[in-house]
């Protein structure tokens, strides 16, 4: 199963229907056109879940991506020594410290920078991989499909958190699980797919 986002909208690409069938919108496969569903989607039509169920979704998701212009990005699930994960507020929402991954950098080393100079910290350690998410947007009249690599990371001591403005980010904040709700309720369904995947 494959899971692309635009904003509040997801599109899935499977075989079979997720779980909790009744909030899932069923789209016809055979002529499905990306620029075309993104469109509708932004001027206005029904937000949600959606579904494209096909029999081969790795051929669909690849020809998908195949017409859309592929950026790489990558960012962090922090967690600090009191078990508190760090959050950042840009535009209006929550959000989790992410970026593009300079041309001829690791992945895992463009996660670190990314946090590190979104927020002002320095990260100890870098866990477990959580997962990748695809998320499509516009730019310069171009449609670009944007793959995140997600990672655990680790900060073993207090830092005082610094939120880079000219990213747009005006508040850096830790927060346990017990205060996820406030993430929850203003957020996107793919960092709650990040968080759902990093079990925490």
């Amino acid at each position: 199963m494959y899971r692309i986002f635009i904003n509040e909208t997801a599109l899935i690409i499977s075989q079979f229907l997720p779980s909790q069938p009744q909030h899932i919108q069923i789209l016809e496969s055979q002529n499905f056109e990306i620029d075309k569903f993104y469109h509708e989607i932004q001027s206005g039509k029904p937000t949600g879940t959606f579904a494209l169920l096909t029999s081969n979704p790795g051929y669909l998701f690849k020809k998908i991506r195949k017409s859309l212009t592929l950026i790489k990005a990558a960012g962090g699930l922090v967690e600090n020594e009191e078990n508190k994960y760090l959050f950042i507020f840009r535009r209006g929402k929550w959000d989790l410290p992410k970026g593009k991954v300079d041309e001829g950098e690791k992945v895992k080393t463009a996660a670190v920078r990314e946090v590190e100079e979104e927020c002002g910290v320095r990260v100890d350690a870098v866990k477990a991989k959580i997962c990748n998410t695809w998320h499509i947007y516009k730019q310069d009249g171009v449609l670009i499909l944007k793959k995140t690599f997600w990672y655990k990371m680790k900060i073993n001591r207090t830092q005082e958190l610094i939120p880079q403005a000219e990213e747009d980010i005006t508040e850096a904040r830790w927060l346990g699980k017990d205060e996820f709700t406030l993430v929850e309720r203003n957020t996107f369904p793919l960092i709650l797919e990040v968080i759902r995947s990093a079990g925490s």
